[in-house]
């Protein structure tokens, strides 16, 4: 179980602080959710954050870009200190081109699904990536409420790596709390993205123990 606390849901003026507290509490992974006001509703940051970020923590950097035309900035995200790179099947026309590029920089590479989309548009890409990131709330703000559909949909995309012998870990994000990590854990998910439940409790070490407490 990795918990990758979402910085989203920090406090910007002091993150440095509040990732190095989430990281003493266990944590395995920084998340960083990059948006670009077309391919969803709202606004973040870019290349110079991230950057900045890979001389605050030795966490892997996990970036989830929410934009359109990915392809065009992964390099740069990629030279900032990104570790992780997860791009939308929904906003990525030549996806494998993209996904093999990564690899070819040493980044892990990932494919995101949001709640509408099929698990059928993966059948191609799914032996080329490291994880799928399956959102459980509709992307662009924080804060949202879990959609419970959504453990369905990692039961079937856990089912489907197990039978055709693949090797991707599957991360979910959206509304996962205390709540509901160990019924995510059980439908098949490793990687737990979380924003609100960390940042917004006030102490981010002690929250991040609670949530791999709750999925021991």
């Amino acid at each position: 179980m990795i918990v990758a606390p979402s910085i989203l849901a920090a406090d910007f003026g002091r993150l440095a602080e509040e990732i190095a507290k989430a990281e003493h509490g266990g944590a395995g992974v920084v998340h960083v959710d990059v948006m670009d006001g077309h391919f969803v509703p709202n606004i973040t940051l870019g290349p110079p954050v991230v950057k900045s970020l890979r001389k605050a923590t030795s966490l892997p950097l996990d970036c989830h870009l929410m934009i359109e035309n990915a392809d065009r900035y992964v390099d740069a995200f990629a030279d900032a200190g990104a570790n992780w790179i997860s791009v939308h099947v929904e906003a990525m026309p030549h996806l494998q081109r993209t996904i093999a590029h990564l690899r070819g920089r040493g980044v892990r590479p990932g494919v995101v699904l949001n709640p509408a989309t099929p698990l059928s548009t993966l059948d191609e890409i799914l032996p080329e990536v490291d994880y799928v990131l399956v959102m459980s709330v509709n992307p662009g703000f924080g804060g949202q409420a879990f959609l419970p559909q959504s453990l369905d949909k990692i039961r079937r995309l856990r089912r489907t790596i197990g039978e055709r012998g693949l090797k991707a870990q599957i991360e979910v994000d959206g509304g996962v709390d205390r709540g509901n990590v160990k019924a995510l854990q059980q439908a098949g998910a490793e990687i737990f993205v979380v924003g609100s439940a960390i940042f917004g409790t006030g102490d981010p070490e002690a929250a991040v123990r609670s949530l791999l407490e709750a999925g021991a």
